[in-house]
């Protein structure tokens, strides 16, 4: 992956279709502002699938490590897997 490119918004309303392409032929990311603030990023498809599926296994993986540490700490108080993503995506979202 290259180097993100960071254009405003204003700039990316003008030609988005030119940084779309280059996301995809060049895997080239852009980093898009508003006011001067970094607000979202414009990545490939493929890329944006691939770190979305690292992240599922990533966070699997956590929960499962979270699961093991309360198994070997006994059952009193403690709450399925299941029950621990959904806090954790409650606090999360």
């Amino acid at each position: 992956m290259s180097e993100p490119v960071v254009e405003s918004m204003a700039e990316v309303r003008k030609h988005l279709a030119d940084i779309i392409d280059r996301a995809h032929r060049e895997d080239t990311p852009t980093i898009i502002t508003r006011r001067g603030k970094q607000e979202a990023v414009v990545i490939d498809i493929d890329e944006y699938q691939r770190l979305r599926r690292i992240a599922e296994a990533s966070e699997e993986a956590w929960l499962n490590q979270l699961a093991d540490e309360a198994e070997s700490e006994g059952t009193e108080g403690s709450v399925s897997l299941e029950e621990m993503a959904a806090l954790l995506r409650t606090s999360q979202g």
